[in-house]
């Protein structure tokens, strides 16, 4: 009798310390064991930084106009960008940026201010719309 009370309360016990995945519970099916300090180690790269590019917009149907040129050649850039201003001058801007003088710029404005031209506002005419009688 002993012995049956024994097995039943052993039974019990591995019924209740077996996971329960219920109700929002996390299951992980299969993968593999990750070892611990297997794997790449970090590398420390250093590539020169090196580039040159350049763009430019001309649409003239918005006034939209502008350009930019840039290279780099390690920590020392240099580069220049010019645009159209609404008063019909052109800013153009000339920098340079290292590591000992950091960013300068330098600023032209070329060309003469033209001040807006206002525009007088015209009448607008609306004909006469004919509304046909109603009855019910």
């Amino acid at each position: 009798m002993i012995a049956r009370i024994f097995f039943l309360a052993l039974a019990l016990a591995v019924a209740c310390a077996f996971p329960q995945h219920g109700y929002g519970g996390h299951i992980a099916y299969g993968g593999h064991a990750v070892l611990a300090g297997h794997g790449a180690h970090a590398v420390d790269y250093y590539a020169h930084p090196h580039y040159q590019f350049n763009y430019g917009v001309e649409d003239h149907h918005t006034g939209d106009i502008k350009s930019q040129h840039e290279e780099r050649d390690g920590d020392v850039v240099k580069g220049q960008y010019s645009l159209h201003e609404p008063d019909g001058t052109v800013r153009t801007v000339e920098y340079t940026a290292d590591a000992h003088n950091g960013f300068n710029a330098v600023v032209h404005k070329s060309g003469h201010a033209v001040p807006p031209q206002v525009v007088q506002p015209q009448p607008v005419y609306h004909k006469a719309i004919a509304v046909a009688p109603f009855h019910h």
